[in-house]
């Protein structure tokens, strides 16, 4: 038994001699530097060895967790005492010597060697290692008597992912409910942490008890207040990054509350039978954002029995009293018969009277009464005569001059206009002025007069394409003219035959009517006189897709956007939009109502669209919200109109925007749809185009003249266009509008200034007026009338006069005519070089002036409010869009929404200055603003 025990403790001292072995083996190998050439242990390694206590190593510091921010390395470091050696070991294996720094020094409280190691971990080792956990460091630390093992410390990547997992919600309570907003942070190494700002700033600031972001990264509000009410952001952030959640709006409402009853009121009625009343407000308290109204009455109503008054009586006169010194006398009475009761009236008249009582005897400064009282009695009856006849010649005067006033204003422009070359001509000779060079009021000058449709209308026109040049061609040098008005029934037969010859060449559906002119009796053609029978329409369609696309009806001012986006993908619709032409029932003549532009219809019925179509529709009103009452009325099934809004008021079903010539409409459902004024005050204008056109009659010697006054939009401008066109005709001067005012006073043309010696017309026919009810209600159609002249020798080839448009004391404007006239028709030359259209689709990206890549980054940023107070209220508002902001609220994308509009209101400019200033202010305005992240930098945007 003996003998066993000590071969037993032989061995054990022979396993530790062995591990001590092995050990210092491990650490001559593992530092070359602790031997010397010749293999012996170095001094550095014997004075560790004789330094060394008798303890195993004893970490002062152990490595510890760590993250690696983007690229940046990480350092871990462990300090032991007494240690020969530190060494780390990486995921099961040593890391090598090279990457180890190493350092000793001696403890100044202990007098021990303290060695300290640090090792440096990459991005890269970490990627690398693929292993069933994290990478993992520890160090090992070496004594004589063995070895120490520190803690496990882990290294892993750091991130904060970009999207919160949840958002937090906006909410509306009532004062004193409970709220609870719910936040989970983005993904993350660290674990994000959640601060919760309120308006911009931080919740835990504020010091308010009744809010608790303790609760699971939740925001919870226990009994909320008004002051409440507010934008919550869940922030989420570690040593990455930060992320701020979507913007939460929080309403506090309060329902309104019943004040007090008041007393009740007096009753009703003085006498008999009334009622007494009592009311109480909504305002204990009154309702605040979005609370309900009180229930119930406001007002309380009872019978009541009211005394009848009673009026006062006098009593009967007292006796008179004796003569006084003065020869007056006196008597009384009071009012007691009875006394007034219960609000009834005082007597009337006087309680005391007073006469003379020596019959007009008595002597007052020496003379008797009954001489002094006849003298005053005259003079009274001088003054009243005197007054009369004074009163009697005014009145003489006031009629004289409103008889003359009157005359004068009859006679303005109810004669022939009488020029000053008339005066003259056959007295004196007359040098024709020829055609001035460069005048653009000339028909053959150097500069045409422009009036395309494209350039006389600042609103969307066409796509440019081809061209017709037919109807603005020069006139022919020369023509035959003969000097007569058109029409005229008072004349001889060739006149009456003169009419009927320039109807006939009429085309059928621009047959003229007829309206008899009072106190003339002169056949004059008819403000309709250009209107198609039944209702025409001018349509154009195309196919669309999920990227959009625009419509446009030429030479209509009107125009169709649909969005990006509107359409959903893999699908298309075929859309298209038209022109309602005819007799148009949105407009009521009973409430003064009138059609401001064409009647427009885009479908297809049933059309689901993601973002509203922005349609374009040019009107004819000088917008003024003192004097116009606009409304937008859409058809109903049935084929009735309904008001949908006012484009005064606010509307989330729909939006208009009104510019000086086109009105611009947010439609959400298809169908067809009319802009129609109500004029608020006389003072509403409505804007008529004026234009003159000319053409040579079957006689060689016969010249018309033709004036048109129309609606000053492209589509009406664009009828008369046509008309002169199936006719030959030539226009002689640059159209000009006029401002034709809603104050019942009707509208004059008349021709001047004619050179009586060459051209003759007939005797009163230069002046021929239209109704204030023809032009106002013309609803989109031609004004016109017609002058038709005759030369008195062939050898004439110049034409020049005036044509006065006015309304009786209003505006004015003078077309002045320059025409060259010749026996035959010459090779003409083309009048306008600039294209005609006919291009009415445009789909895809060319459709729209904004880049998609930039219309969604601006889309991006401004559609979620943000600390910088960068939203899309701000883009409305740089892009001068301040009214109706509840319509884009309940949009999806309401950034999206008003570059459409801006879209609609730009497309004929083809630039993106606005914009780009807009959102240039817009970043001139945060410049200062708090530094970001590399992350969150802003975007920038290029045009």
């Amino acid at each position: 038994m003996i003998e066993r025990k000590r071969i037993e403790m032989g061995s054990n001292v022979t396993v530790k001699g062995r591990r001590r072995f092995f050990e210092i083996i491990l650490v001559l190998a593992l530092c070359p530097t602790c031997t010397n050439g010749r293999g012996a242990v170095s001094d550095t390694l014997a004075d560790s060895l004789s330094s060394v206590g008798g303890t195993l190593p004893h970490f002062l510091q152990e490595p510890e967790d760590a993250y690696i921010v983007k690229n940046n390395p990480i350092k871990l470091r462990c300090r032991a005492t007494p240690a020969l050696q530190i060494f780390f070991k990486c995921n099961g294996e040593w890391v090598h010597q090279n990457q180890h720094t190493s350092q000793e020094y001696m403890d100044q409280n202990t007098g021990l060697k303290i060695r300290e190691v640090t090792i440096n971990v990459t991005r890269q080792q970490v990627e690398d290692f693929h292993g069933p956990e994290d990478y993992w460091c520890l160090c090992v630390a070496w004594s004589h008597l063995g070895t120490s093992k520190s803690r496990k410390a882990t290294v892993r990547i750091a991130y904060l992912r970009k999207n919160f997992e949840q958002d937090p919600q906006g909410k509306e309570v009532p004062i004193k409910g409970m709220i609870v907003l719910h936040c989970r942070p983005p993904e993350g190494v660290p674990m994000a942490e959640v601060e919760w700002l309120k308006n911009e700033e931080s919740v835990s600031f504020l010091g308010d008890d009744n809010i608790d972001t303790r609760a699971d990264h939740n925001l919870i509000i226990n009994e909320a207040r008004l002051s409440d009410s507010a934008n919550y952001t869940c922030l989420a952030s570690n040593i990455v990054a930060k992320r701020r959640s979507a913007t939460a709006t929080v309403v506090v409402f309060v329902n309104g509350g019943w004040s007090l009853w008041t007393e009740w009121s007096s009753c009703s009625v003085n006498c008999g039978r009334g009622v007494q009343k009592r009311s109480r407000t909504c305002t204990n308290p009154a309702p605040l954002n979005g609370g309900a109204f009180c229930e119930g009455m406001s007002v309380q109503k009872i019978t009541c029995n009211a005394l009848c008054p009673v009026d006062g009586v006098w009593e009967e006169w007292s006796e008179w009293t004796m003569c006084s010194a003065q020869c007056e006398r006196q008597r009384w009475r009071e009012c007691n018969a009875p006394p007034p009761r219960h609000r009834g009236k005082m007597c009337e008249g006087e309680g005391q009277g007073m006469e003379n009582c020596t019959g007009g005897l008595c002597t007052q400064n020496g003379k008797l009464m009954h001489d002094v009282k006849p003298q005053s009695m005259e003079n009274s009856i001088d003054v009243a005569l005197y007054s009369g006849l004074a009163a009697g010649v005014i009145a003489v005067v006031v009629l004289i001059v409103a008889i003359t006033l009157y005359r004068k204003s009859q006679s303005e422009y109810g004669v022939d206009v009488i020029d000053s070359s008339a005066l003259a001509g056959g007295f004196q000779s007359f040098n024709f002025k020829t055609t001035r060079q460069g005048n653009p009021l000339l028909l053959n000058s150097s500069m045409q007069p422009d009036i395309t449709v494209g350039q006389t209308y600042s609103g969307p026109i066409c796509f440019q394409d081809s061209i017709d040049k037919e109807l603005f061609d020069p006139l022919p040098d020369k023509v035959k003219v003969q000097s007569s008005f058109m029409v005229s029934l008072g004349v001889a037969d060739r006149a009456e035959y003169h009419v009927k010859t320039h109807l006939e060449t009429l085309p059928a559906n621009l047959h003229p009517n007829y309206s008899t002119v009072e106190g003339k009796k002169t056949t004059l053609i008819a403000p309709n006189g250009l209107h198609t029978p039944g209702k025409t329409r001018l349509k154009t369609s195309a196919v669309f897709g999920h990227l959009g696309g625009r419509l446009v009806i030429p030479n209509a001012g009107v125009s169709l956007l649909v969005p990006h986006g509107a359409i959903a993908d893999d699908t298309s619709w075929e859309m298209y939009m038209l022109i309602n032409q005819g007799e148009s029932s949105a407009q009521s003549e009973e409430r003064c109502e009138i059609l401001l532009g064409p009647e427009i219809t885009y479908g297809p019925p049933g059309l689901n669209l993601s973002y509203p179509v922005a349609m374009t529709i040019a009107h004819c009103a000088e917008v003024s919200a003192e004097n116009w009452n606009i409304k937008l009325k859409r058809q109903t099934k049935d084929n009735k109109w309904e008001e949908i809004m006012s484009v005064d008021d606010d509307s989330t079903s729909c939006y208009c925007l009104m510019d000086s010539h086109s009105c611009h409409l947010l439609l959400d459902q298809p169908g067809c749809y009319a802009l129609v004024g109500e004029p608020v005050t006389d003072a509403a204008i409505k804007r008529l185009r004026i234009a003159v056109f000319g053409s040579m009659e079957a006689s060689s010697m016969d010249y018309n003249l033709r004036v048109y006054c129309v609606d000053d939009t492209p589509h009406a401008f664009q009828g008369v266009v046509t008309a002169e066109t199936s006719r030959g005709g030539q226009l002689l001067e640059e159209p000009k509008t006029l401002f034709f005012k809603g104050n019942c006073l009707s509208l004059q043309v008349s021709i001047q200034d004619i050179p009586q010696f060459l051209w003759s017309i007939k005797p009163f026919t230069t002046c021929q007026e239209f109704s204030f009810t023809q032009v106002w209600y013309s609803n989109q159609q031609p004004v016109h009338c017609a002058f038709s002249l005759q030369r008195h020798s062939a050898s004439t080839t110049q034409l020049s006069c005036k044509i006065s448009v006015r309304q009786v004391k209003g505006h004015e404007q003078l077309l002045q005519v320059y025409s060259s006239v010749g026996e035959s028709e010459k090779e003409t030359v083309p009048f306008f070089m600039q294209a005609d259209c006919t291009v009415t689709s445009q789909t895809g990206a060319k459709a729209f002036k904004i880049p998609l890549s930039i219309r969604q980054r601006i889309c991006t940023t401004f559609d979620t409010a943000n600390a910088k107070g960068k939203d899309w209220q701000l883009l409305a508002q740089k892009l001068h869009i301040q009214r109706n902001l509840p319509y884009f609220t309940k949009q999806t994308s309401p950034s999206a929404v008003i570059l459409s509009l801006w879209e609609a209101r730009h497309q004929d400019s083809g630039d993106l200055d606005s914009l780009a200033s807009a959102l240039e202010e817009i970043g001139k305005i945060h410049c200062k603003s708090l530094p970001q992240s590399p992350d969150e930098k802003e975007t920038d945007f290029t045009f």
